[in-house]
């Protein structure tokens, strides 16, 4: 070959492998190597909170979880519905304390803080997210584990009616839970198959 068409074939080369890395990287969750041993998975059906005020959204869907080991990050796949389809409201997401569901969201606690951070530096806070077409398709990596003791399996996920200030609402609830406002829905982590994650991810 000579060594100005190899040199072309080697930036081809190049241009292609960015433009696959960085689909991966926008997509949300990206492949991870798996480890048959290690892996664990998790899953939450989410419902609307029985103790909802009339004419707010009812959320339904699934929070699908995969961990391939416990030193990599945690992906967690939303798969919500029930939002209004025309709305622009950005909702806030998080992890809770407690996965009773006894009072409705309420009785959920408050945000999963085993290390006593501020917001947003709990390990289940996973930000803002806007529904399109009255639907939440996202995947992200978290700070939270499904390995250990500070494993989030059992706990609860919520969806909340507003947007998280993300700690910059310069009072004490924004520290505590970033002013995200009312319960829409929220459903308890527990662990399952890869058969659900598999399932989208494919």
């Amino acid at each position: 070959m000579k060594p100005t068409v190899h040199y072309t074939l080697m930036v081809l080369l190049s241009v292609l492998f960015s433009r696959i890395t960085l689909s991966e990287a926008t997509s949300g969750c990206a492949f991870q190597p798996e480890n048959k041993t290690r892996s664990l998975y998790a899953a939450c059906r989410m419902h609307p909170n029985t103790q909802l005020a009339p004419g707010m959204p009812k959320v339904y869907g699934q929070v699908l979880f995969k961990q391939s080991d416990p030193e990599e990050g945690l992906a967690v796949r939303f798969r919500l519905h029930g939002l209004p389809p025309s709305a622009t409201q950005l909702r806030a997401i998080h992890i809770h304390q407690y996965g009773d569901l006894s009072e409705g969201c309420a009785s959920t606690g408050g945000h999963y803080n085993p290390l006593g951070v501020d917001h947003p530096n709990h390990p289940g806070d996973f930000g803002n997210f806007i529904a399109q077409k009255g639907k939440i398709r996202r995947c992200v990596y978290s700070k939270a584990t499904l390995h250990g003791e500070l494993s989030v399996l059992g706990r609860a996920v919520v969806i909340h009616e507003k947007q998280d200030d993300m700690g910059k609402g310069h009072d004490a609830g924004s520290l505590l839970h970033g002013n995200a406002g009312g319960r829409l829905a929220c459903c308890v982590i527990g662990i399952t198959s890869p058969t659900l994650w598999d399932k989208y991810h494919n």
